[in-house]
């Protein structure tokens, strides 16, 4: 038997998979975009873009594809500023210690998406810990709630998501040498200086791919924006979900969930590469 029919046996079980599960079901999406949908006669199966001029042509809909990318990127950027420190940490640390602080950063993986986010209700609600605790600390003298806030699905979001951020910066931060760190002390250097000009340009790549985890999430997150939004907050995906189960108009969340994930990756196919171009500057020098 040829290596190359062996390879084509070997990848056969994956492309099989890849093709059931994503590639077909893609393709039917888009297909359901294109349909149209009456109250009266339901779905039709007549092909045109009348979805997709309707998403452009109303300000509903930018307005939501806005929000979606401006919460995407506050949720990004948050995890970066947490996530780098964590993993700087992390990396620190030695024996039990490290141990106990990597259960702490993956403990939120392990507990369910919906019962994470009804706990940040708990906490951001009006009469919850975080109002309580602004008003003991003279902050604000009544309560503010966070809830149906973008603020409030920010933290909500950052708290599901920036372990990503730590895991993927914690792993470009091990193949770092710490001789090097020594030796920059040595020398003088100051902490600070350590760590913007030695540790933050070998944590890059780990930031680097760790935003693009939790871009991604963040962009396609469902059930944290629509507990913690709640109606009067929508993004992209809880607009699709709304149009699929509520007004019952198939073609129109199809639609819009195909327009999220062209979104996302043109975006992330667009952040490569600039990073790459960036690099192959930096390391062309």
């Amino acid at each position: 038997m040829s290596q190359q029919r062996e390879a084509y046996l070997l990848a056969g079980p994956a492309t099989m998979l890849f093709l059931g599960i994503v590639a077909i079901p893609l393709g039917m999406t888009l297909l359901l975009s294109l349909y149209q949908w009456s109250p009266t006669e339901g779905i039709t199966t007549t092909l045109n873009v009348a979805n997709y001029v309707e998403i452009f042509s109303d300000s509903y809909f930018a307005e939501v594809f806005f929000r979606t990318l401006r919460i995407s990127v506050l949720v990004t950027v948050a995890c970066i500023f947490l996530g780098i420190p964590e993993a700087y940490i992390l990396r620190r640390m030695r024996g039990p210690w490290r141990s106990m602080l990597i259960l702490v950063v993956i403990g939120p993986l392990l507990v369910s998406v919906v019962a994470r986010t009804l706990g940040w209700a708990l906490i951001l609600a009006g009469n919850g810990v975080l109002p309580q605790l602004l008003m003991k600390l003279g902050i604000t003298t009544t309560p503010v709630s966070l809830m149906f806030t973008e603020t409030g699905v920010v933290i909500a979001l950052t708290h599901v998501l920036v372990p990503f951020m730590v895991l993927s910066v914690w792993a470009s931060l091990g193949r770092m040498d710490p001789s090097t760190e020594r030796a920059a002390q040595s020398l003088g250097a100051g902490q600070f200086t350590i760590f913007r000009r030695i540790v933050l340009p070998q944590a890059m790549p780990g930031v680097l791919s760790g935003s693009i985890v939790v871009f991604t999430l963040a962009a396609s997150a469902f059930a944290t924006p629509a507990i913690v939004g709640g109606r009067r907050l929508k993004v992209a995906a809880t607009v699709a979900y709304d149009e699929f189960l509520n007004t019952l108009n198939w073609p129109l969340g199809a639609a819009v969930a195909v327009l999220l994930l062209v979104g996302i990756l043109f975006i992330v196919v667009g952040w490569n590469r600039f990073v790459e171009r960036r690099y192959s500057q930096v390391f062309s020098k």
